[in-house]
């Protein structure tokens, strides 16, 4: 209970509060993640964010230079640029690129499927962002802020739009393990818990593995189960009635317990991979990240508003000392996005779904000075630019959005920032990015901070 609503309860008795009751709580009291209408209509009903964490390198995947070909092994011509380690000359990329497609976009040879598929895709090449440091990129990208404790983006865009099935979370966030910065990444921040995001470890493959105390220690019929909630429900109104007011944390806690025991069916379904058949299992392989595209698809298709893959635990597109690892990488991730797409299609939820793939930051054409005594073959960390996909949910396919230098250092055309990104998303969901707010601490705050503007060359 708020010191307000202690005061207005103990004002006359109560009786101030229960005139107010409906002004401090209305639109509250309803179920926190029932379905509501956004700004204007929407083009996309979900979000699929593939998060390549770490930072991939945009100048060897999705943003060709072949200045760099030309210039490979000579110093970047003007002054000494400033990097988070120490660079040396100029590296080219190991592998070719290729054009694709209707469109011509040229994608590099570690990525034929998605290339085969680029006419799907609007290639972002002009993203930046503020921090060098994989920490404050991470939540930026993820909650539009480099300090911990905003809301992240999936917690904004379920508070705003709630989720479909009330039988499963309508925010879900895979990944083996803990990226970098870890549940900050999926924080419902300041907003209340019930849109917090869901931590799946998609490791194993059996549900009652994969989601840790789906059933109950102890042994009890759903029958029982039910009962118990509802014993637990009378004892909470009536606690309710005695303190005379809606207690958010309570209600997102009673939501929760409901929502796990709805779980226990629908989710051993929902994550239960072994239920597609096996040539499309085949299509997404046997990684974790393979696994996690399969997942999204079946998540999305029961109506989950937002999921949230990782590659991996840690940083694992972090290659400093050899880039070439971005290969092995590569082969893991091409075909399971491949096949998401084409499955997204088949089911008819593509143009309902925003598909997002971007690291938190690129990486230098420059190669890394590791400390050692010879340079490796690695790249730095580059907030300057990097390379975002977009697909899907009203996004207009084959198109390229700004440009980089010729080296592919710093974008230089139509300069895409994070809060950019975020207000494009948000407007496909039907949400006016200024407008989405929450007040806390005085003030109303927004995923996109103070800034941001819709990239409307983005839209369909």
């Amino acid at each position: 209970m708020t010191r307000r609503d202690l005061f207005l309860h103990s004002l006359g008795s109560g009786f101030g509060m229960l005139g107010l009751r409906g002004v401090l709580g209305a639109a509250e009291t309803r179920h926190p993640m029932a379905p509501r209408q956004p700004h204007f209509a929407p083009r996309a009903k979900h979000v699929i964010f593939l998060f390549m964490n770490g930072g991939m390198s945009q100048v060897d995947t999705f943003d060709p230079k072949p200045a760099l070909i030309k210039h490979d092994g000579e110093p970047m011509p003007g002054p000494k640029i400033k990097t988070d380690r120490a660079s040396g000359n100029l590296m080219r990329s190991p592998w070719e690129f290729k054009r694709y497609g209707q469109s011509g976009i040229e994608v590099s040879d570690i990525f034929p499927k998605i290339g085969q598929r680029i006419d799907d895709f609007a290639v972002i090449r002009s993203m930046w962002t503020n921090s060098g440091n994989h920490e404050p990129s991470l939540t930026m990208l993820s909650c539009g802020h480099q300090l911990a404790g905003r809301p992240s983006m999936g917690s904004w865009i379920t508070y705003g739009l709630g989720s479909e099935n009330q039988s499963l979370p309508g925010f879900v966030v895979l990944c083996p393990g803990f990226p970098t910065t870890g549940s900050t990444l999926w924080s419902s921040g300041f907003l209340p818990s019930s849109y917090q995001g869901t931590h799946i470890h998609n490791q194993p493959v059996e549900p009652e593995k994969l989601i840790p105390n789906l059933r109950s220690a102890v042994e009890t019929t759903p029958a029982e189960q039910r009962k118990q909630l509802d014993l637990l429900s009378r004892l909470n109104s009536r606690y309710l009635e005695q303190t005379g007011g809606y207690q958010p944390q309570l209600e997102s806690a009673v939501q929760q317990m409901e929502a796990a025991y709805r779980m226990q069916s629908e989710a051993t379904d929902a994550f239960d991979i072994r239920k597609e058949p096996d040539h499309v299992r085949s299509r997404y392989g046997d990684s974790e990240f393979g696994r996690g595209c399969l997942l999204s698809l079946r998540l999305v298709e029961r109506g989950v508003r937002m999921v949230q893959l990782f590659w991996g635990p840690g940083q694992p597109w972090d290659h400093h000392d050899d880039i070439r690892q971005h290969a092995k990488m590569a082969r893991d991730t091409d075909g399971p996005i491949a096949a998401l797409v084409d499955d997204l299609k088949s089911r008819g939820l593509f143009n309902e779904t925003l598909i997002l793939i971007s690291g938190e930051f690129g990486r230098t054409p420059m190669i890394q000075n590791s400390g050692l005594e010879k340079l490796g073959n690695g790249r730095d960390h580059n907030v300057h630019a990097w390379t975002a996909l977009m697909a899907g949910g009203g996004i207009k396919g084959g198109t390229i959005h700004g440009a980089t230098d010729d080296f592919g250092f710093k974008a230089i055309e139509k300069r895409t920032h994070v809060h950019d990104l975020h207000a494009t998303i948000l407007d496909r969901l039907g949400f006016d990015h200024l407008r989405l707010t929450y007040r806390h601490a005085g003030r109303d705050f927004r995923l996109t901070d103070v800034e941001g503007n819709v990239v409307k060359e983005l839209l369909a």
